[in-house]
């Protein structure tokens, strides 16, 4: 047994997320890849793998039964959605998207040409068709996404101004930030609007957190 995998699994239960065994050992093949990458490329700051389990993959996973309700509720069924990972780094939190949500295709860009390789050498390993790196910058992709997320990656003026081009005319946005940025939101332009702040709590981290959903400002 891989020695993370009780604390993952306990973590999905704590989430109330039902993901199968081949979901689970993907999760933890991948984590290994993660740190196989880093000790060559500096994927990520954190290097210890009880850390990685909470900060990175546990901390992906609160957004995955926030992402399905809200494809449930929207205009987008999750076998046809289609979702832009920006500034993913090491896929996070697009290629734990990709495996819990297979159905969902899934494009994680970022400008950092090792990390988009990282990214496609997670979906051929982990035999993932439905994941995709991407060696851009976001302002240049214009092909339309449903949901556009972010995971620490910028302000929330930055990522709906760089992102928007890729935004699906009733697509949302999702930001998983840490405690709720209200500087940030006021910041935003009257053409961006906020819909709803979802707190998120992280088994084993001790941490506030949440998601801004934001979507265009619709007439």
């Amino acid at each position: 047994m891989h020695a993370l995998e009780p604390g993952l699994r306990q973590g999905l239960l704590e989430l109330d997320l039902n993901l199968d065994d081949a979901q689970i050992q993907h999760l933890l093949d991948y984590l290994d890849l993660i740190q196989k990458w880093t000790r060559v490329y500096n994927l990520t700051a954190v290097r210890e793998p009880a850390e990685m389990l909470t900060h990175h993959l546990l901390d992906s996973l609160t957004a995955i039964a926030p992402l399905r309700r809200q494809l449930q509720s929207g205009d987008v069924t999750s076998g046809t959605a289609r979702l832009l990972d920006v500034g993913s780094g090491a896929g996070l939190p697009g290629i734990v998207i990709a495996i819990c949500c297979p159905a969902i295709t899934v494009h994680c860009v970022d400008t950092v040409g090792k990390k988009a390789a990282f990214i496609q050498q997670v979906a051929a390993s982990l035999k993932l068709p439905n994941l995709r790196g991407i060696h851009a910058r976001v302002e240049s992709l214009t092909e339309p996404y449903d949901v556009i997320s972010s995971r620490a990656f910028a302000s929330l003026v930055d990522f709906t101004s760089w992102s928007v081009g890729a935004l699906a005319q009733q697509g949302v946005w999702m930001a998983l930030k840490g405690k709720h940025p209200e500087q940030e939101i006021s910041a935003l332009p009257s053409a961006v609007e906020v819909f709803h702040v979802e707190p998120l709590r992280v088994p084993g981290l001790d941490a506030e957190r949440c998601i801004v959903w934001m979507r265009g400002r619709r007439a």
